[in-house]
């Protein structure tokens, strides 16, 4: 398609990303996996983010947050949780179907809560994918609900 949008922009063409080539996104988080898959690395999108992650069945992310990114999640196979607040002592589970909203810059920990299924969410960030790992973190030593 060629021309200008209401906007005054030239018009972008329509991609499609194969789910079995997407890149490995350049904001990773050890434990937790992020795949691009629209994103500047394989699109001509600005200011968004929309991946998929993977977290493997006994497996956490590291402490982290998303800078300014507003982050939503869609768990689409799987039983996980999110740790946050003081020492990361807050915990809310999620599962299939489920959706998740983390604020900018709150700092947290994401999960598989499953003792037998890897954990896989779709993820999307505005304004991009932003990853700030953080570390010598204060993380409480908490019993989690661990089931299938």
């Amino acid at each position: 398609m060629t021309g200008i949008d209401p906007l005054g922009r030239p018009f972008k063409r329509i991609s499609v990303q194969r789910g079995n080539e997407l890149p490995l996104a350049p904001g990773q988080t050890a434990k937790a996996k992020r795949y691009s898959g629209v994103a500047v690395e394989n699109t001509a999108v600005v200011d968004l983010w929309f991946g998929r992650v993977h977290t493997a069945v006994g497996e956490h992310s590291d402490p982290h947050h998303h800078g300014e990114a507003e982050t939503g999640g869609y768990v689409l196979r799987g039983r996980g949780y999110i740790r946050f607040g003081e020492r990361y002592s807050e915990v809310m589970y999620f599962e299939e179907g489920d959706f998740v909203y983390v604020p900018p810059f709150v700092p947290h920990i994401e999960g598989n809560a499953s003792r037998s299924r890897e954990l896989v969410w779709l993820t999307t960030r505005t304004p991009d994918n932003i990853v700030v790992n953080l570390t010598d973190q204060d993380v409480a030593d908490i019993e989690l609900d661990i089931a299938d």
